[in-house]
């Protein structure tokens, strides 16, 4: 596995036109972050049978909207962006866009390799991936896994393109990603049910439930920003909080018990990573 890298400052560099298949809520922020970058709207292709006022703007300086295959010769990466369920439908339909330099670039949860090998024409270069939904804001983390016929310059582009959204990490073994859909793809609702969770047990021991809510919130947030900002690991920085024979020592002797949050994370990750094997077939 080789490690995340930073943010690039640019894409106003990148060669060669890339093809976004699916503008909902994670193509739209890969998007986002491409324009943001410098990528010159008239370099992006975009597939979208319902497109956001936002992207239909783009198309007036110069963004292709639903443009036929033969006007986006040989792009240099294809994104397919859809929900797993119409993958049947769309990565065929996708294929006459695939030309000889082309990466295929997937964000679609449990479309294995295999089987967008099958879909695609032979010989196709293509990464797998599994974001998660912070992109939105540009602070989610994707994994990516990429087949042998990608070559190390589309692997540096498809990695520029990805790490607009956050971080990136590459993993040599696919089978991997089931884990990683249940710890980083999932684990945005871990996070907010905690907020849930706490902003609940708050009005359980009597604060206003309006006022619990706020306090869940920006605590659950902030602690967050910490953890990103900080150098330190997260059992050091619980460790920071925590004095000996405090509230905090008192709370944490329940959540750290043998029938505490360590061993139900552990269950909920094994859950998510059973199901998402049995998604892939």
């Amino acid at each position: 596995m080789t490690a995340s890298q930073a943010q690039p400052s640019s894409l106003k560099e990148v060669a060669g036109t890339i093809v976004l298949i699916g503008a909902g809520k994670m193509g739209a922020a890969m998007l986002d972050g491409w324009i943001g970058l410098g990528l010159e709207p008239s370099r992006v292709a975009v597939i979208e049978p319902q497109p956001s006022r936002e992207i239909s703007a783009l198309a007036a300086r110069g963004l292709k909207l639903n443009p036929d295959p033969a006007a986006v010769p040989d792009p240099a990466v294809i994104v397919i962006a859809v929900k797993p369920q119409v993958a049947a439908e769309v990565v065929p339909a996708a294929a006459p866009l695939v030309g000889r330099s082309s990466v295929i670039v997937s964000i679609m949860a449990g479309q294995r390799l295999a089987a967008l090998e099958r879909a695609l024409p032979a010989g196709s270069a293509i990464v797998r991936t599994m974001p998660n939904t912070p992109a939105a804001i540009g602070r989610g983390i994707t994994v990516a896994v990429a087949n042998a016929r990608v070559s190390p310059p589309q692997r540096d582009l498809a990695h520029r393109l990805l790490a607009a959204i956050g971080a990136v990490e590459w993993v040599d073994d696919e089978g991997l990603l089931d884990a990683v859909t249940a710890v980083s793809g999932s684990g945005p609702a871990y996070v907010f049910l905690l907020a849930e969770a706490l902003a609940q047990a708050g009005a359980a021991a009597g604060l206003p439930a309006d006022l619990a809510e706020r306090l869940a919130r920006a605590t659950v947030a902030g602690s967050g920003e910490l953890l990103y900002r900080s150098p330190l690991d997260a059992a050091t920085l619980r460790r920071n909080v925590t004095s000996p024979g405090g509230t905090t020592e008192a709370a944490l002797g329940v959540l750290m018990g043998e029938d505490g949050l360590a061993p139900l994370m552990r269950q909920a990750v094994a859950a998510a990573t059973r199901r998402s094997r049995e998604l892939a077939g």
